[in-house]
């Protein structure tokens, strides 16, 4: 533990000579390209700061996320403070995700059966540590009143798209996501930034705003009339992240991107699957996009990141180490979350809690100095 507060101390001292850069930087106020601000931002300042210093972080290291982590866990679900990351090493997640699925339907609770007062606290939480928000929707089907899985009736995306029959049903659940956003707000008014991930993993065709249920064009206007609904709703607080499946490199992964003017960050859902036998696969894969996408970043001017990853149960105890981190640290990777700890599915679980098989790697890879938990973050906010 001794070792593990020194190299804590060392990334705090580093961490606040990032911040003195950040400050110098910041008083250089144009409009170039490596500024890191929009052009036509009408984005609040703490997010434009948050974009740029996005693009500045992973020469400190990388991120580490985890979705839901202080909602629910292995066993146990709303207590205090709690999260089985924090629970295995001391500290939170830099990254915290949150889904506002059914949010959509006026329900007071997510489809993660989780009420949205708390998800509402514990992002202002999060952000009052100097942690940072991102934010997926798995809105429900507006055709069928089916979830986000539901497939089998094709042309949802059409019926909500100008002149489509949904169209201004889906317009009233557009607001209440708008209104979700609008209101995370701290005690001061500081209108909390978030890394808003709209219709992930759409190289896939398992959601409805898949690859085959809709046409490019469909989703590139869909992005486009989620992305202009929310600004005319004076949600300023958002940065869009784009967020296909792992398809592969190239044409599959840019051909429904919506253009730079509409995304801020380049991401990935990459998931290892098949335990010792996916190794392989999931490590090639991981390194051929990330290689694509650190090409990409720099010639978008946009930071990378991976969004969802992760092994159920987590099998194999060295895998952080091991196989994670070593492909991670080749790229200028912003940050990596790993899916949730279910309280409700045994071993549908993405993160160690205390006596799990793979816990004490995980220390090991939270005592890298290549990777950032919470107390190792500058303030990303100024």
């Amino acid at each position: 533990m001794q070792k593990l507060k020194k190299m804590k101390i060392l990334n705090y001292l580093a961490g606040l000579a990032f911040i003195i850069l950040i400050a110098a930087c910041g008083n250089k106020k144009n409009t170039n390209q490596d500024s890191g601000f929009s052009a036509s931002s009408n984005r609040t300042p703490e997010t434009e700061s948050l974009l740029s210093n996005l693009k500045k972080i992973a020469s400190k290291g990388i991120m580490f996320g985890h979705q839901d982590d202080p909602l629910y866990g292995v066993t146990w679900e709303g207590d205090s403070d709690r999260s089985d990351v924090k629970s295995v090493v001391g500290d939170y997640p830099a990254v915290m995700g949150f889904d506002i699925g059914r949010i959509e339907l006026g329900s007071k609770k997510s489809l993660d059966n989780v009420d949205f007062n708390i998800i509402r606290q514990e992002i202002i939480n999060q952000f009052n540590r100097g942690g940072i928000i991102t934010i997926s929707w798995h809105m429900y089907n507006t055709l069928t009143g089916g979830d986000s899985w539901d497939i089998e009736t094709k042309g949802v995306v059409t019926s909500i798209l100008p002149n489509g029959e949904n169209h201004n049903k889906f317009l009233t659940w557009l607001k209440q996501g708008a209104d979700f956003f609008n209101s995370l707000v701290t005690e001061d008014g500081t209108k909390i930034p978030v890394l808003f991930r709209p219709w992930h993993e759409h190289t896939g065709s398992w959601f409805w705003w898949g690859k085959d249920n809709c046409t490019i064009e469909e989703y590139k206007e869909l992005w486009l009339l989620t992305y202009n609904y929310f600004e005319e709703q004076g949600v300023d607080n958002l940065l869009y992240t784009y967020s296909p499946d792992s398809h592969g490199p190239g044409e599959i992964y840019l051909e429904r991107y919506p253009g730079d003017e509409y995304v801020d960050l380049l991401g990935l859902d990459i998931y290892h699957r098949g335990d010792e036998e996916g190794i392989e696969i999931y490590q090639n894969t991981l390194d051929t996009i990330l290689s694509f996408l650190t090409e990409e970043g720099e010639k978008r001017n946009k930071p990378i990141a991976v969004t969802e990853t992760g092994l159920e149960a987590i099998p194999i105890a060295n895998w952080w180490t091991e196989l994670l981190l070593p492909t991670l640290e080749k790229y200028p990777v912003t940050y990596v979350l790993v899916w949730r700890n279910a309280r409700e599915r045994p071993n549908h679980y993405y993160a160690p809690y205390p006596g799990q098989k793979s816990a004490d790697d995980f220390v090991k890879f939270f005592n890298s100095p290549k990777t950032l938990f919470v107390k190792d973050l500058p303030n990303l906010y100024k």
